[in-house]
């Protein structure tokens, strides 16, 4: 593998690896089998992302870790390796600038990756407005306009080669309008929707598409996000039910809460579902719309 900035960080499989070897599961087999040898993952730096890559890792495929920061890829690609002898290729990428998706696909012309699994992105919360249009325009670049160049990209290569898979973050906030976090639900409705056309769309050229839609997650978006989660599912949560569910449903819900969150708002109508959104979010930013207040002096 190579990279256009700086040396790869380069292993050798161990054999306890392979597909079939002793110690790997049944999942973890399958995994390496139908998605082999290379799976690319943006957002690889924190959270979700992250995770996957570490279960990727321990199903014996090859990675390409993609995110803004080098040295968070640099030091999770150093302990997959030490873990598990794969070969990774760093990729210290802004997918949302204007030529980030144009460096990833040249720098990955070389490399047989069968899994792409779309991460990276961002929310806001808060009144839509108050919100900045630059930073509301480099969340559409980076969640939907990135995923859907980087989906074209890749989905023609797995259709050239009879197989491969794509996995695109979603979230349950994207089955319903979600006011205090507007504009980010917005995006995430645009993966969902996405996803399940190109579920139909590409399983006839052997391809895999799926939609994880989580819900409330402990990892780096509620910061960035300006969220307080008093109940969240963990990133390897989330990670595993969306390894699990690829190639066998269109949609994940991975994890309970995303589960229960979800069913027990689709029976209801969807302005009753959009209600309802609105009041969660408005508790889960309460904080810091307080914050805000007191330091504007306008405090109730």
């Amino acid at each position: 593998m190579t990279r256009p900035h700086t040396p790869p960080v380069k292993g050798q499989f161990a054999p306890t690896h392979r597909p079939g070897a002793t110690g790997m599961s049944r999942r973890q087999q399958r995994l390496h089998e139908r998605y082999g040898p290379c799976a690319l993952v943006t957002g690889a730096s924190s959270g979700i992302g992250r995770e996957i890559a570490r279960q990727l890792a321990a199903s014996g495929l090859d990675l390409v870790l993609v995110a803004r920061s080098a040295a968070p890829l640099h030091q999770l690609a150093d302990e997959l390796i030490a873990q598990h002898g794969i070969a990774i290729q760093v990729l210290p990428i802004d997918l949302a600038s204007g030529d980030g998706v144009d460096e990833l696909t040249t720098a990955t012309t070389s490399t047989e990756i069968g899994l792409y699994v779309a991460s990276a992105g961002f929310g806001t919360s808060g009144p839509f407005l108050d919100s900045t249009l630059d930073q509301e325009r480099d969340m559409l670049r980076l969640n939907c306009e990135a995923v859907l160049a980087t989906s074209l990209v890749f989905g023609r290569r797995f259709a050239a080669r009879g197989r491969g898979g794509l996995v695109l973050l979603s979230s349950i906030v994207g089955f319903q309008g979600t006011p205090n976090a507007a504009h980010y639900a917005a995006t995430k409705a645009y993966v969902q929707t996405l996803a399940e056309a190109l579920h139909v769309e590409l399983r006839a050229h052997g391809v895999d598409v799926l939609a994880a839609a989580p819900g409330p997650t402990h990892s780096g978006f509620a910061d960035r996000a300006s969220m307080t989660m008093s109940y969240a599912l963990s990133p390897q949560d989330v990670a595993k039910g969306t390894l699990a569910a690829l190639g066998r449903r269109p949609t994940a819900l991975p994890g309970p809460l995303s589960r229960v969150l979800q069913y027990s708002l689709a029976p209801l109508p969807r302005r009753a579902r959009v209600r309802i959104m609105g009041t969660v979010m408005a508790g889960m930013t309460a904080d810091h719309q307080r914050t805000k207040a007191q330091i504007a002096g306008t405090t109730p």
